[in-house]
This record gives C-alpha cells, sequence and structure tokens, in this order.
C-alpha cells in the first residue's frame, strides 16, 4: 500500500522533469475546483479563455484583466510556468475591432495600429513572466483550395498580419517565445499547409520562435505515424515544438453517442494505452519539444462536454472527475520510468 501511495503521489511534472513541462488550461471555475491537483501535478498552467482578446479587451478604450491577472498569481504563488493563448485569433475577438464608430469597416491602418496596441498592452503587463505565446491561433484553411482561412484579419490587413502579429509581439517582449498553433496539425494536408505558413515566416526572418501542436485526438486518430510525421516536419524547421491543448476524447470522429452516463472499461484502457504511446513519442522527440500542455486537468471539466455533440459527456485525461489517477496516470508514469 505504501509503495502505492508514494507512486500516486507522484508529480507528473516531475516524473517528466528531464524532458519537458508538463501544463494544464484552467479558467476562474477551475483554479478553484482543481487548485490541489494543479499545484501537485503541473507546473505550467495556461488560460482557456481569459487571455483571449474579448476577455481581456471587450471594448475599444477598456481592459479587463483581473482574471488573467489571478491567474498569473496562482502560477507565481505555486512556481509555475505561464503559455499565454492567444493575441490573435479569427474567433473570440470583439467587433469593435474591425469597425468604425458608424460600423464601417476600418482599413488596414487603423486595424493594424489597434492589434499593435493590443499586443503591446498585454504583453508588456506579463512581460518577464510568461515564457512563450500562441501569437496566431488557427490561421489556416482546412479546406483544400485555399492556405489560409477567411476573417476579416485577412480581408482588412492582408495576409501579412500574421507577420505583424510576430514583429509587435518580438518587440513588445523580446525574451517570450513565440508561437504559430492549430489544430488537426498531424492531418497530412492541414500539416503541409502550417509548414508552408510558417517556414514562409522564417524565411521572410519574421521572430517567430515555434509551433504549436493542439493535439486534441481521439482514441484511434490520429495515427501514432501521422504525429511522428508532424513532429518532424515541423521540427525540420528548426523551431521548438509545444503540444499545446492535449486532450484524448474517449469518442471517435463518428461516434455520436449520447447515453454514456460513465466510460468503458474498454474506453479507460485504449486511453491509458494511447497516452502512453504518446508520451512514448513525445520523449523520443524530446530536444524539440520542451512543453506538454493538457487542455485541462482532470474529468469533472473538459470543453468536450456537450462538443461537438449535444448532452453528452467525455472523459479526456488522465484524472477522473474526482481527481484520482486514472488508468491513463499509471501509464504516463511507467512512460516517464522507463
Amino acid at each position: 500500500m505504501e509503495n502505492l501511495r508514494l507512486t500516486e503521489n507522484l508529480k507528473l511534472h516531475e516524473a517528466f522533469k528531464q524532458h519537458f513541462l508538463i501544463g494544464a488550461a484552467v479558467n476562474p471555475l477551475t483554479l478553484d475546483t482543481q487548485s490541489e491537483l494543479l499545484k501537485h501535478h503541473f507546473n505550467s498552467v495556461t488560460a482557456e479563455n481569459e487571455m483571449k482578446f474579448v476577455s481581456v479587451h471587450p471594448a475599444e478604450n477598456e481592459y479587463t484583466f483581473d482574471n488573467a491577472d489571478r491567474l498569473m498569481s496562482f502560477a507565481k504563488e505555486n512556481g509555475m510556468g505561464v503559455r499565454g493563448h492567444t493575441l490573435v485569433w479569427h474567433n473570440q475577438t470583439p467587433n469593435w475591432m474591425f469597425e468604425k464608430a458608424d460600423g464601417s469597416t476600418v482599413d488596414r491602418e487603423t486595424l493594424l495600429a489597434r492589434m499593435k496596441s493590443h499586443i503591446e498592452t498585454v504583453m508588456t503587463r506579463y512581460k518577464g513572466s510568461i515564457y512563450a505565446w500562441d501569437v496566431v491561433n488557427e490561421a489556416v484553411s482546412d479546406k483544400s483550395e485555399e492556405l489560409l482561412r477567411p476573417s476579416k484579419w485577412l480581408d482588412i490587413a492582408g495576409e501579412d498580419f500574421i507577420s505583424k502579429a510576430f514583429e509587435f509581439a518580438h518587440t513588445a517582449d523580446p525574451d517570450a517565445l513565440l508561437f504559430y498553433n492549430d489544430y488537426n496539425e498531424s492531418v497530412p494536408e492541414k500539416r503541409e499547409k502550417i509548414y508552408t505558413l510558417v517556414k514562409s515566416l522564417k524565411d521572410k526572418g519574421v521572430p517567430i520562435h515555434g509551433v504549436g501542436l493542439q493535439a486534441h485526438w481521439n482514441l484511434e486518430s490520429p495515427s501514432l505515424d501521422l504525429i511522428r510525421q508532424a513532429i518532424e516536419r515541423y521540427a525540420s524547421l528548426g523551431l521548438k515544438l509545444h503540444i499545446t491543448e492535449l486532450d484524448i476524447s474517449v469518442f471517435n470522429h463518428d461516434d455520436r453517442r449520447t447515453d454514456l452516463k460513465e466510460p468503458t472499461t474498454e474506453m479507460m484502457e485504449r486511453q491509458a494505452e494511447r497516452y502512453g504511446q504518446i508520451f512514448k513519442l513525445f520523449k523520443e522527440y524530446s530536444e524539440y519539444i520542451t512543453s506538454v500542455t493538457f487542455w485541462g486537468a482532470a474529468d469533472d471539466y473538459t470543453w468536450l462536454n456537450n462538443f461537438p455533440v449535444r448532452g453528452r459527456k467525455n472523459w479526456p485525461f488522465p484524472f477522473d472527475a474526482e481527481h484520482k489517477p486514472k488508468q491513463s496516470y499509471w501509464e504516463l508514469v511507467n512512460v516517464a520510468n522507463s
């Protein structure tokens, strides 16, 4: 029993300390409800939503930093690093950013000036306390025929809104690592588009330091081979890699069930096996991967509840709804010690 207790107390971040930081996305609720779990197992945190544009800058002359400040205080008190998420995104950006007072569309110069002001204000506030920022989030299109996703940023400022964001961010905090972050990053077609975008930025001398792989994966997809190919492809650019939003849904893409109140034994076994395989891969590439962040910490709270299927619960993390270690946790400990 004593050995079991010792292993149960093995902190995930200590288990992987030779390899990478172990992070969790948090919000005002989970900073309270998961406080002890976070302090014990994680040495990095990311704001799930509280540093996004609409949260900190809802109106042109109004900044609301209370929730972001609280996260920063929690991290500082507990010796944790912080990843900043996110500065420029097509989503969760208020309309005022793109509009004049009369509701008409602003010009390119105005939009870029507003972007610069936002980035400077947010990054300067936390300068020296955030080790990495997702500067631009999800700018690559999922559609075959286009590289960049249609957005107001693209329509008004043009393609170089991306390079401008990185330049403004680097000026605001020259010591922060700056990342391009995206999902479906291991799907070959999108992988190549992300690679093309990031390579073009690097070739132009834009201050970009890394690629964020969101890693919203499930029990089957993407395959380990595809994950490996993605890691190698991005690493070939000579940039750092962060796993930024990891969770393993127990439902595969076409599984629309809503009847499960608890995960099946088979799901938990497969999830544990999957976490083990994935972290073994991360360890193998830890000269490139310097941070691994789960998009949450335990099964009592996940954005995958009710998404993409309404009325459905999910169980994507190594800790259960009571914050107890699941089979997945033990598998991670085994990988760390192997």
